[in-house]
């Protein structure tokens, strides 16, 4: 089990791994996911109001047995909120059974910019920050002219930005992280493992069985290409948002913090490598806007 956590800005901390209940879990019942990813070690879990399924996780948290206190939850405000963000945000406690998250997330900055109501959406976060329904507010999906726009006005920093990150969106992705480490951001990747499942037999590969082989070599135990990309986010101090039913596949991850740091060759060679190739599984405007930029 890892205990590796980020500080975050606003003096709260984020535990380094998150099981996420999108994807594979979208409007299903997430409960025995929940419950075994609790029971095998990770803390933190991933909602949203998009997922559909607010109430199961709170039901796994439960049939865990584990204190409120030792979880640390995030769900994400819906790309369309139905009314005051505020209330929407109680029926999601309500749903999960608790009195406050962690981590509230503005899911999309896509209806607000087409509403040109980004600003105002972050002030009503502002105000849900400072009632205590959620511990920490951030955003999910936000390039950085979206983050500008939010920073003009701000008077709560967000803590987070979660975004589609990994090597083959780093030609794009990099410019987000940077602006985000300048201002104190913390960056969350979900789809960390497209280069393995979605673009298999890219540039990447013998960058990762290089680094797997010499880690495994290192380590005694059997390192996994998954486990260098995790490493690989680890040392640029980003959180990890995953998902798997397979409770090996959860301990491998976990394990991930305690093996040996990659080597600065190594990691420039997988975002070298990484930039060879662009495949975005979900936040595919991203690459879109640079090229209108251009």
């Amino acid at each position: 089990m890892s205990s590796l956590t980020f500080s975050l800005n606003d003096g709260n901390s984020i535990p380094w791994l998150g099981f996420g209940t999108g994807t594979a879990l979208y409007s299903k019942d997430a409960a025995a996911a929940v419950k075994s990813a609790i029971e095998t070690g990770v803390t933190h879990l991933d909602g949203a109001q998009l997922y559909r399924n607010e109430e199961s996780l709170g039901d796994g948290v439960k049939q865990s047995g584990i204190a409120r206190e030792k979880v640390f939850i995030t769900t994400k405000l819906a790309e369309t909120p139905d009314g005051a963000i505020k209330s929407t945000l109680e029926t999601s406690l309500k749903k999960l059974g608790v009195d406050y998250v962690d981590l509230f997330l503005i899911h999309s900055p896509a209806v607000a910019m087409k509403e040109g109501k980004l600003k105002q959406w972050w002030k009503e976060m502002e105000q849900i920050k400072k009632e205590g329904l959620a511990k920490s507010i951030g955003v999910s999906n936000f390039t950085v002219e979206h983050l500008q726009i939010v920073l003009e006005d701000a008077t709560v920093v967000p803590a987070v930005n979660q975004i589609e990150l990994h090597p083959y969106v780093w030609d794009t992705a990099s410019q987000i992280y940077s602006f985000c480490r300048e201002k104190g951001i913390v960056v969350e990747s979900y789809g960390a493992l497209t280069p393995i499942f979605r673009a298999a037999g890219g540039p990447l590969d013998p960058v990762l069985v290089s680094a797997s082989e010499r880690l495994s070599k290192e380590s005694g135990i059997s390192v996994s290409s998954g486990q260098v990309l995790f490493k690989w986010l680890i040392q640029k101090g980003v959180v990890v948002v995953t998902t798997s039913s397979k409770v090996s596949r959860i301990k491998e991850a976990l394990s991930t913090a305690s093996l040996p740091d990659l080597t600065s060759d190594e990691i420039v060679a997988i975002e070298t490598e990484g930039s060879k190739l662009h495949k975005s599984a979900l936040m595919y405007y991203v690459k879109q806007v640079q090229e209108h930029k251009e």
